[in-house]
């Protein structure tokens, strides 16, 4: 049916399909960086330091049908964990949908080209180190994980 709005658009993240829901994903690899959370005020730190299936320069997981069983503190997305989490970043089409803002014009189910997360500085990749190869995590604590850098894409 022409005209029809996109699926992200006409459904519900619980509505979705899991080809939908995954494709949701941007691939930034944000969400893969470790953080930190002060225990006495809960506040969230960000860090540049990646789990170390990431490949920190195509920001893809290195194993992703079985990261859960290396990693065991990865999660799985769900739209009821949604209502949990509170550091995705915020142009994260998951959080974007669930807070019931529209997909940012950059994200590649708009633009139909993966690469527009990079040309519009959302991407982690070539900004991230491995924590195989990172000390202590306080020693990597950034903003821009947290941030929209996005603004200036056109």
């Amino acid at each position: 049916m022409t005209g029809e709005k996109p699926f992200w658009e006409r459904k519900t993240l619980k509505e979705m399909d899991r080809d939908e829901w995954e494709s949701l994903c941007d691939q930034c690899g944000r969400c893969c960086l470790h953080k930190l959370r002060d225990d006495e005020d809960g506040t969230v730190w960000y860090t540049s330091v990646a789990c170390r299936l990431l490949d920190t320069d195509t920001c893809r997981c290195t194993d992703y049908k079985r990261r859960q069983k290396k990693i065991p503190d990865c999660i799985t997305l769900t739209p009821a964990l949604l209502e949990e989490i509170d550091w995705l970043p915020p142009t994260c089409a998951y959080r974007c949908l669930s807070e019931k803002r529209p997909l940012p014009s950059w994200h590649p189910l708009k633009t139909g080209r993966q690469e527009t997360v990079a040309e519009a500085g959302i991407s982690a990749a070539g900004r991230c180190i491995s924590e195989r190869k990172a000390d202590d995590l306080e020693d990597y604590i950034v903003s821009w994980p947290a941030e929209d850098t996005s603004e200036n894409f056109s």
